[in-house]
């Protein structure tokens, strides 16, 4: 449990230091957001990060249960 959290934590940092470095001018951003492709990659983005935290949980309860058994 103690290496989700960390993970969590990890995860937190990146996101909140990649959101601060986003806040400058682009000339992209805004004809992304102009057409609603951003909400796409945003999607797709999150989606792609749930099934990573979804497969490392697994993987740690998978890992948690044979530590047991051995």
């Amino acid at each position: 449990m103690r290496k989700i959290s960390c993970l969590f934590a990890l995860l937190l940092l990146l996101l909140s230091t990649s959101m601060l470095h986003a806040q400058g001018d682009s000339n992209m951003g805004d004809t992304m957001r102009s057409n609603g492709r951003i909400y796409v990659v945003i999607t797709v983005i999150l989606v792609i990060l749930a099934g990573l935290f979804l497969y490392l949980i697994r993987l740690d309860r998978k890992m948690s249960k044979l530590e047991k058994n051995n």
